[in-house]
């Protein structure tokens, strides 16, 4: 027996450290951790002991016989990532990082954190599990609501990965974190005025603009991003009032990575499953008179090249009432030494051949799931709507080991009435910090904000506004840990100015606290309890602020 790591594997790495025998890579300080698809167990190393099942934030791992359906495949995934000579003769001594040595600093170090996601909380996580470290934190989010991305990113049907924020809740119980929701930093609190109150200020705000495709039609009605429909369908308040045309047979989703995986899965998938999550009431009831019966997923390069991971691959192959096709002709041939890419084009490669010969996987399912690859949107098609969307097809080139899509000048016009753009996120310029256009992220170093070659004395962000739009949740707590290793080395080093001891609460009349957000979450697990769902969302502003205070 040995034990394997599944789809819902949010790289956080809680796993790694309680490994025994270190057989759990990559790890957070090998060079991969960042763009590997998941985190994988050695079969030839576990010992079986049951460890990381405990460990993990997310249910993400089993033993090999208690697999089932397509979670089977994991254990061939799980092994191959260690065929891979790069990925072998690891140290089986776990990792066991050096304790810091805080006696220098006398008192209690106080520390704001701006935002509520998954890179918030894991910054939080990180300021308050020191030995001998006193710390205050506080965490700051416009919305009435936390969690952010866990929230309103995840898709309703992947609750096993929303479960990480069961973690983070964990953290809102400790005595020296308190929660001001409902504030926005800029408005109602200044940075300056944070700065004035703690010894260091961490921004972790995400980046939740969408990425221009720059091409002729662009702006016509029935084009937006991914981004605004996972927040629609998600229960974003922002988001909540939009109308998404569905009356059309066909939609189009430009962009092949996990976003758009997502998106062309809750498109497709039977309503009644999502009946049995946490969607959004009114992006339910949208879906249930649906006319979309086939979404095509174009990817400007080749097969190998996807953007999506094959776990996200499966799950998609998996969903109730969805048929997943792929042209045999584009995957046919295709080689890579990369072994991530080689099961992903296997997985291709089958869905093509397909049980009837047909390049359809799923069963009989009502609505289809088209994905397509070597073609590149050169403009949306329409007098005052969406009618089509050109397509070039593209050659692939290799150029100094970068494999890039060149247009052909072969062009076909699809018909649809619905795009959606999944090109990437963007972060947007904070309050008060400098800012770095053409990277959409806060100039840093190790989590240092710079302002020009010089660092600002106590600023730091993590996350995607540090980084840019890479990894997944648990990306985000080797993120924090170097962000706020930073702030402690400045700590430590006497760079950290002294706080002026006003309280921020003062300042914030109309904040809802921990409290609140209790008696609104309570709210929703209790709707969602009559209904059989996890929760049931309030998507109005108003109304989430009325249930929060209802408690006082």
């Amino acid at each position: 027996m040995t034990y394997v790591i599944t789809r819902s594997c949010c790289n956080d790495a809680s796993c790694v450290p309680v490994c025994p025998v270190n057989c759990i890579h990559p790890t957070p300080d090998e060079p991969d951790y960042g763009t590997a698809e998941m985190l994988y167990i050695d079969p030839d190393g576990c010992i079986e002991c049951g460890a990381c099942v405990d460990a993990c934030p997310v249910s993400a791992i089993y033993a090999d016989y208690e697999l089932e359906g397509d979670a089977v495949r994991f254990e061939e995934i799980n092994a191959r990532y260690f065929s891979d000579p790069a990925h072998t003769g690891y140290d089986e001594t776990p990792p066991n990082p050096e304790r810091r040595d805080f006696s220098g600093f006398e008192g209690t170090l106080r520390v704001a954190v701006v935002g509520t996601g998954p890179a918030a909380f894991y910054a939080v996580e990180e300021l308050t599990t020191q030995r001998g470290l006193t710390v205050e934190v506080d965490m700051f989010e416009r919305l009435p609501t936390p969690y952010g991305l866990v929230r309103y990113g995840i898709a309703p049907d992947h609750q096993d990965t929303k479960a990480v924020g069961d973690a983070f809740a964990t953290l809102l119980r400790k005595q020296n974190v308190r929660l001001f929701l409902n504030t926005e930093v800029g408005a109602s609190v200044t940075h300056d005025q944070l700065a004035e109150r703690y010894h260091a200020v961490v921004y972790a705000v995400g980046a939740m603009h969408d990425r221009r495709l720059g091409i002729e039609g662009e702006d016509l009605p029935g084009s937006h991003s991914a981004t605004s429909f996972v927040a629609w369908y998600n229960g974003h308040p922002d988001y909540a009032h939009l109308d998404f045309d569905l009356s059309s047979e066909r939609v189009v989703v430009l962009g092949n990575g996990n976003v758009a995986l997502d998106v062309a899965r809750v498109l497709t998938q039977d309503p009644e499953a999502l009946a049995r999550t946490d969607i959004a009431d009114h992006a339910l009831e949208a879906l249930r008179a649906s006319k979309v019966r086939e979404v095509v997923v174009v990817g400007r390069r080749g097969a190998a090249q996807a953007a999506f991971t094959s776990p996200e691959l499966l799950g998609l192959r998996g969903a109730e009432g969805v048929r997943v096709v792929v042209a045999a002709d584009e995957v046919a041939d295709v080689a890579t030494t990369d072994v991530a890419a080689e099961t992903k084009v296997e997985l291709l490669q089958e869905i093509a051949e397909g049980a009837d010969g047909a390049g359809t996987s799923g069963g009989s399912g009502e609505r289809d799931v088209l994905l397509r690859f070597l073609a590149s949107p050169t403009a949306l098609l329409g007098d005052d709507h969406v009618e089509a969307v050109r397509l070039e097809r593209n050659d692939l080139v290799e150029a100094e080991g970068i494999v890039r899509a060149v247009g052909s000048g072969e062009t076909e016009d699809l018909a649809c009435g619905l795009v959606l753009r999944s090109v990437g996120y963007r972060g947007a310029p904070v309050a008060g910090l400098p800012f770095d256009e053409e990277r959409a992220v806060v100039p840093n170093t190790d989590g240092r904000v710079l302002d020009g070659d010089e660092a600002v004395p106590g600023v730091y962000v993590t996350g995607w506004i540090k980084r840019g739009p890479s990894g997944v949740v648990g990306t985000n707590k080797a993120c924090a840990r170097e962000s706020v290793g930073a702030l402690f080395d400045d700590l430590m080093a006497g760079r950290l100015g002294e706080p002026s001891g006003d309280d921020v609460a003062e300042l914030l009349e109309d904040s809802v606290d921990v409290g609140g957000w209790r008696a609104l979450d309570d709210h929703e697990r209790r709707q969602g309890r009559e209904q059989g769902r996890p929760r049931v969302k309030v998507v109005d502003v108003a109304a989430m602020l009325s249930t929060a205070r209802a408690s006082a």
